[in-house]
C-alpha cells in the first residue's frame, strides 16, 4: 500500500481530557505497532484530516517514526479555516498538523454541506487504505466514513478497537 489515512475517535469521544492520560500511552502504543507494520510492509504516504484525539497521536508516533523509516505525512484539511477557533493548547497541535512534508485545505471556506461529501470522497480517492480507531458498538459521526470506505471493494480498511487496546494494555502488565 502505497498511501494511508488515518481516522478516529477525537479526545472528546473518548472523554480523555489530558494528554497525560495512561489512555494516551496505550493508545500511542498501539499505534505505533501497527504503524510499523504498514511501513514495513512498504507505506511511503501517511495522511491525516487534522482532528485532535486519535489523528494528533498518531500524528505524534509518525513523526518520531520518521526517523527511522522513509515515508512522507500529509494533512488534507477540508477548509482552510480548520481549527482556527481552538484554544491555545490545540492550536499547538494544529500547528504540528501544519508542520508535515504536505498540506493541503479542500476548500478556502465552508459554503455548502455538499463540501464535505467532495471532501471525503477525494480523501478515499487518494488514498489506498485506512487506518481508523473505531468500534461499530460505539458509533459517532465516523461510522458514515468507515461504511463509505467499506462499499468500496479496492479499498483496504483496517479497524483499531477497544480489543486492541486492551490486548496492548495486557502486554505492558505482563
Amino acid at each position: 500500500m502505497n498511501s494511508l489515512l488515518i481516522m478516529g475517535y477525537t479526545s472528546f469521544d473518548l472523554g480523555i481530557f489530558n494528554e497525560k492520560d495512561i489512555k494516551v500511552s496505550i493508545i500511542k502504543k498501539t499505534i505505533r505497532r501497527k504503524l510499523i507494520n504498514f511501513l514495513e510492509e512498504g507505506l511511503r504516504w501517511i495522511i491525516f484530516t487534522g482532528n485532535l484525539g486519535f489523528e494528533y497521536w498518531a500524528l505524534e508516533v509518525a513523526k518520531e517514526l520518521q526517523t527511522d523509516y522513509d515515508f512522507q505525512i500529509g494533512t488534507i484539511f477540508s477548509f482552510k479555516t480548520h481549527g482556527q477557533n481552538w484554544n491555545e493548547s490545540n492550536q499547538v497541535k494544529l500547528a504540528a498538523f501544519k508542520q508535515v512534508d504536505f498540506v493541503k485545505y479542500a476548500f478556502e471556506t465552508y459554503e455548502s454541506p455538499s463540501q464535505f461529501r467532495q471532501y471525503n470522497d477525494f480523501i478515499l480517492e487518494n488514498t489506498e487504505g485506512a487506518f481508523v480507531f473505531y468500534d461499530e458498538e460505539n458509533e459517532t459521526k465516523l461510522k458514515y466514513m468507515v461504511e463509505k470506505m467499506k462499499q468500496n471493494t479496492n479499498y483496504e480498511v483496517y479497524l483499531l478497537d477497544f480489543e486492541d487496546l486492551q490486548e496492548t494494555f495486557e502486554e505492558m502488565n505482563e
